[in-house]
């Protein structure tokens, strides 16, 4: 609201009431913008260091602080690392003598001159890449004892009179879901590489077949993730028909599956098929629909929880996140040291000691962060008042307690969510690179198809031979996970 100097003295004018009128409405619009300046600056305050928010927004500016504690190991590589260089090989493929025909100095002729010794090196490089067309041929023969002319079967590849072979169509799929290439360039490489012109038709063509065929190889890694002992979800936004769709990823450190759908909670969880009859340990961030699944034990992972208490130190400047993050931290090395000893669990005492600092801090934050004083007319609003970042997370912190500190008591449960948001991670790349997925169908064949090739690679197979064999007719299943 803006006044000239002749409207405040108009109201003046008018009396005590105008004056207190004019005022309450004054320090109304003062609240309102104040309230809107607090929620902008912690906008602003959060990085991917402190929050959620992925490290793509963090804009150009340096990053100074960082979560992770100094290593004691030097930089670079170390000494255990078995390294990875050329090496001489004993039978090389190809030799190829250079004679040395006249001397380089004088010029005299050395055509007849005996060798008195050889040098050598070798050069690794590429074959030639070309398209190589096999014709596969099958005998008729007339039985005599049924009377009927029979033929031999073509193998699986050779479905029709002529088609691109499991190679080549393993080639398209490895380029543009494994690379995640567009379908422009994934046929430009093939063009300039191996000489092959394949049409946009034919790449997803090639790709939807390759959907088809991984149906039941995915079923056998969701029914393996389902009766796996600890398994990590998470959940990330995803483009598709320009709309917000949710991607849901279920993995262990050997098993991925991922999941479109247009929600985000428990009816997109649903129709995963996992969660529901799921009974190990969860492990997942905060979000409310996890907790709906009764039939397995849940964890949240503190990776989520470092960062938001390193946003409330940062923006409120309260010490006890400080405290609470050092804890955190304290905690988990203790416990990494424990498991690099062959230990499975802390004892009572170091146990009774977090516990009791755990709490200790949160009721030092509880008190610096009262609940919020009802208004006058606190009767009309529905709904709990509006609490402010830090008492949110310090009330989850408290009430989850049990899940927050499960990784202490239990050594198989992770500190953190890193497996599964290291499988999220490529599908974020892949919606930067192409903004969005055209089509519902289009997503589906796409995470049918990450999963699969993250799965193999997880259990170290070469992900191109494993497509190879795929189009052959001879998928890799999933190798059973030790418990």
């Amino acid at each position: 609201m803006e006044l000239s100097e002749a409207e405040i003295r108009a109201v003046y004018a008018q009396g005590e009431e105008a004056v207190v009128a004019l005022v309450s409405e004054l320090l109304k619009q003062f609240q309102q913008q104040s309230a809107r300046l607090d929620k902008l600056e912690e906008q602003v305050s959060k990085t991917s260091r402190n929050s959620s928010k992925p490290p793509s927004g963090d804009g150009f500016g340096k990053r100074t602080k960082s979560l992770r504690r100094r290593s004691d190991q030097p930089s670079g590589g170390q000494a255990e690392h078995p390294g990875q260089t050329l090496e001489w090989r004993d039978e090389p493929d190809i030799e190829r003598l250079h004679p040395l025909q006249s001397c380089p100095d004088c010029g005299g002729a050395l055509e007849h001159a005996p060798v008195k010794q050889v040098y050598a090196r070798q050069v690794f490089d590429l074959p030639a890449v070309d398209l190589l067309v096999t014709e596969h041929q099958v005998e008729v023969k007339h039985c005599q004892q049924c009377g009927a002319s029979k033929q031999a079967a073509f193998p699986p590849e050779a479905s029709n009179v002529v088609q691109y072979g499991p190679r080549l169509k393993g080639m398209m799929t490895y380029l543009m879901d494994g690379q995640l290439l567009p379908s422009k360039r994934t046929g430009e490489i093939l063009q300039d590489l191996m000489g092959v012109s394949v049409s946009e038709g034919t790449l997803y063509t090639t790709r939807e077949d390759c959907f088809e065929r991984l149906e039941p190889v995915m079923s056998a890694v969701q029914d393996q993730i389902r009766n796996a002992a600890v398994v990590h979800f998470d959940e990330t936004g995803l483009r598709v028909k320009h709309q917000l769709w949710w991607l849901h990823v279920a993995a262990t450190d050997g098993l991925t599956a991922y999941f479109v759908h247009p929600k985000r909670g428990r009816e997109a969880m649903d129709a995963m098929g996992i969660l529901p009859t799921f009974e190990g340990k969860a492990i997942h961030d905060g979000w409310h629909s996890y907790a709906q699944y009764e039939g397995c034990e849940h964890f949240l992972f503190n990776a989520h929880h470092l960062r938001e208490l390193q946003f409330i130190w940062e923006r409120y400047e309260q010490t006890w996140a400080f405290q609470l993050s050092l804890l955190l931290v304290s905690i988990h090395s203790h416990v990494e040291q424990l498991r690099a000893a062959a230990a499975e669990a802390l004892t009572a005492a170091p146990l009774a000691a977090y516990e009791a600092r755990y709490d200790a801090i949160l009721e030092q934050g509880l008190r610096a962060n009262p609940l919020p004083t009802l208004a006058p007319d606190a009767s009309k609003q529905r709904g709990r008042p509006k609490r402010s970042p830090p008492r949110n997370l310090l009330e989850r912190l408290h009430k989850h307690k049990a899940s927050v500190l499960g990784f202490m008591h239990d050594f198989i449960i992770p500190f953190d969510n890193n497996q599964a948001e290291r499988d999220v991670r490529m599908m974020k790349l892949k919606q930067k690179i192409s903004g969005c997925f055209r089509s519902e169908d289009g997503a589906k064949m796409f995470c049918r198809i990450r999963g699969y090739l993250a799965t193999m690679r997880k259990q170290g197979h070469n992900v191109f031979e494993a497509l190879v064999d795929l189009f052959a007719g001879n998928p890799r299943l999933p190798l059973p996970q030790a418990e």
